[in-house]
């Protein structure tokens, strides 16, 4: 066919190497049968959680040069030496804040000519995004704190989640295990506190309204979950509305400390940017009435609305301590530190499925507009153009040019 489309899924070669696709050997499938102008490539990874062979298995050509495709889409940030010039990329650039440690690739992207258009900036017409992996970080997320309080208290033991082959292992595990009384908040309401949702569901923990579980004791394992509305109010007028937090955030204050004197675990899934205030302090960590003993901070900003989140540890080793007086990193399981969890890749950890998950969403809302000659939602993500900043993206030039 003349008008054949050649896509390519590239080999993540960031280090560490992230193990995740955009499409699954399925997927692939799927999209060759209702895209007949369209051929997928896969270039071979021995890191990918699904092996070439798979791909091999259901007909996807395994292809080592991809120079021949127009479109190539990955993962993780591209090392600048793997970019091909005058390609059209998909990937999560982290450029759009100026993050530093991409800004050259960024610089070589414009000289290559390349287009470059960002996951993380495809929106709803709301304004929401379109694609993330945050589900999968609050699932691994709230197994992990749960792991973690499990161990400091010696009272229960759950396997590590990289170990399962895929989601149902991790949740035929959960068959028979019995929890001890304990109390969880989880603060949060977009695809984070979602996934953390779906560990209480399964392990059947009960839910209590926040009024009753500030006041209350229970003989069984319940959480409760505070949404935006309810943990920050306007300072003046105590009332809440998400455009006007989101416009002037230094005008709420946080109303969360009552809870850090009831709860056993905190599982953090806000949004946080610099001028929301934390959800405490670090002088209130000193406090005798500090009841948190496990914090799994999954959305993991650095000293953000965590202020004990030294740093973020890793899958291998997903839990330090921090000591309540000195605020300096421990050994995990101590008595009397605070035990942090604060992985930044979660979703690794289910590889298989944050992939399926990740390409029905780009199936089903981002490809067949993908295809267009001219998109309005691809347009707004597309940080370059053949090698041009495009109008969304001019805040960019200064960056860009290494200023």
């Amino acid at each position: 066919m003349e008008n054949t489309i050649h896509i390519g899924l590239i080999r993540e070669e960031k280090q560490p190497h992230d193990n995740r696709v955009a499409f699954t050997p399925k997927q692939c499938v799927w999209i060759q049968h209702h895209f007949p102008q369209v051929r997928l490539y896969v270039q071979p990874s021995p890191w990918r959680c699904f092996k070439d062979e798979e791909y091999e298995k259901a007909g996807i050509t395994l292809e080592e040069d991809l120079s021949h495709c127009s479109i190539l889409m990955g993962i993780k940030e591209v090392p600048v030496e793997k970019l091909i010039g005058g390609k059209t990329y998909l990937f999560f650039s982290h450029t759009k804040k100026k993050q530093p440690h991409n800004q050259h690739m960024l610089q070589v992207i414009l000289e290559k000519k390349i287009t470059l258009i960002d996951y993380e900036c495809l929106v709803h017409p709301d304004g929401q995004r379109i694609l993330g992996f945050g589900f999968f970080a609050g699932v691994v997320g709230a197994h992990n704190g749960l792991m973690a309080y499990g161990e400091k208290t010696r009272q229960f033991h759950f396997k590590r989640v990289h170990t399962c082959h895929d989601f149902q292992e991790l949740i035929s595990h959960y068959f028979g295990i019995k929890l001890p009384p304990m109390k969880m908040v989880i603060t949060g309401s977009g695809r984070v506190a979602a996934g953390a949702l779906e560990i209480m569901g399964l392990l059947g923990i009960k839910y209590i309204p926040p009024e009753e579980y500030l006041i209350n004791k229970y003989s069984y394992p319940v959480y409760t979950q505070l949404k935006a509305g309810e943990l920050y109010l306007r300072k003046n007028d105590k009332t809440y509305s998400r455009s006007d937090f989101h416009a002037h955030p230094e005008e709420y204050e946080c109303r969360f400390l009552p809870y850090v004197t009831v709860s056993d675990i905190l599982m953090n899934g806000i949004y946080w940017d610099h001028n929301i205030p934390p959800l405490f302090q670090a002088d209130d960590l000193k406090k005798d009435n500090f009841h948190i003993q496990v914090i799994a901070d999954i959305t993991d900003d650095t000293n953000g609305s965590i202020p004990c989140n030294l740093g973020d540890s890793t899958i291998e080793q997903p839990v330090y301590g921090v000591n309540r007086d000195t605020m300096e990193q421990t050994a995990p399981y101590l008595p009397g530190t605070v035990d942090m969890m604060c992985v930044s890749n979660l979703p690794n950890e289910l590889p298989r499925d944050a992939s399926q998950y990740f390409g029905d969403q780009l199936m089903k809302y981002v490809f067949e507009e993908l295809l267009k000659e001219d998109n309005e939602m691809i347009r707004k993500a597309t940080i370059a153009d053949k090698g041009l900043l495009t109008p969304t993206f001019q805040y960019l030039e200064d960056y860009a040019r290494g200023v």
